[in-house]
């Protein structure tokens, strides 16, 4: 059966300041009344049902995900006791839901993603559930064809193609790019043999743990251990203890890029529309603009202002004068200035606030 694991426990940093420690961004909403958490359990919802659905979380946020998700099972709501990366965060999961279904067909979504029409992820879903039957010891990824030569994203370069379910295709991972330079994200573009690296994974839970074990051997055996004393009166002991000495690692890093150049990794493409929502120039994508190409969700006055973005509170009036291509976004009691081009350091202010000891600020 198809199990639905769901990863939100980042601090969702890029988007300061509205994204804050007690509240990231996964539960909040930036169009619509649904938080993007809210949104990406609805986008599954048809084909898992709440039993089937697990969120992996940090445990500050267990509560704010109960709240938001009152039909999963409590035991379904997972937090963990220290932040360490996607690696750890995938094996639990899958170990996890491995003790319940050891045949089970796990896709795996990230929180804060909006992928539009949802009938169409759902489509690539079903597809990506018969593959993994037809190839099960493989790794399935989806790709995104790139529209624009973003430096922000990672990089998948196809190779043959495998097969084909509900008209899309599937082709065999030759290599996996980090984020690359804008003259490198040009020719990868114009090659035509990239996709963007969505995140969003689908696999038996032996094949991940398998190669989990390969590369990772120490971290297969911290989740095993914890995975087997789930549920036993000395289970939330050793779950902190372990989780907290677990390496810190992404899946890219533990698994995918050896995995793919041993050809165990295969790329399905995405038939939808896809945003990671990683930065506030997102809400451009999401959002109409005014006459002078500003985007606002604000109470605002402006003079020979374009190209912004501009939030703030409801109650909280922006004035600007003779600015152009800014950020600027007011939340409660802080506000960011920043640049379009400087717009990707925002991480860097935060770290910057937390050394210099502003941490009620975050």
């Amino acid at each position: 059966m198809l199990h639905a694991m769901i990863m939100a426990g980042g601090g969702g940093t890029r988007f300061w300041p509205r994204s804050r420690d007690r509240r990231p961004k996964q539960f909040l909403s930036f169009a619509g009344d649904r938080t993007l958490l809210q949104e990406t359990v609805d986008r599954i919802a048809a084909q898992v049902p709440p039993d089937r659905t697990w969120v992996l979380t940090a445990d500050q946020y267990r509560d704010a995900t109960a709240e938001q998700l009152p039909e999963l099972p409590p035991g379904h709501v997972v937090g963990e006791p220290a932040r360490r990366d996607t690696a750890p965060c995938i094996g639990l999961g899958a170990a996890l839901i491995a003790r319940e279904d050891p045949d089970a067909t796990i896709v795996v979504m990230p929180a804060d993603h909006v992928i539009e029409p949802a009938q169409e992820f759902r489509r690539a879903v079903h597809a990506a559930e018969q593959f993994a039957t037809d190839f099960p010891t493989s790794l399935l990824t989806f790709g995104i064809r790139p529209t624009y030569p973003s430096d922000g994203y990672g990089y998948i370069r196809f190779g043959e193609q495998m097969a084909t379910r509900q008209g899309i295709p599937l082709s065999r991972v030759t290599e996996f790019k980090e984020k690359p330079d804008p003259d490198t994200a040009e020719r990868y573009v114009a090659s035509g043999e990239y996709y963007w690296n969505s995140g969003i994974f689908v696999w038996k839970p032996g094949a991940v743990l398998g190669e989990l074990e390969r590369r990772k051997p120490a971290l297969h055996a911290t989740v095993m251990r914890i995975a087997e004393a789930w549920g036993t009166p000395r289970g939330p002991d050793l779950f902190r203890s372990e989780y907290e000495k677990a390496e810190k690692i992404s899946i890219d890093y533990a698994v995918m890029q050896e995995a793919g150049k041993a050809g165990k990794v295969l790329v399905m493409h995405a038939p939808y529309q896809w945003d990671d929502v990683g930065s506030w120039l997102a809400l451009e994508r999401r959002n109409p603009q005014d006459k002078d190409r500003n985007t606002v969700q604000a109470l605002h006055c402006g003079v020979k202002t374009s190209g912004c973005v501009i939030v703030s509170d409801s109650d909280h009036l922006i004035g600007t004068i003779g600015v152009n291509d800014l950020i600027i976004i007011q939340n409660g009691n802080s506000t960011l200035v920043a640049t379009r081009e400087k717009e990707a350091e925002v991480k860097k202010l935060v770290d910057e606030i937390k050394a210099k000891g502003l941490g009620r600020y975050l």
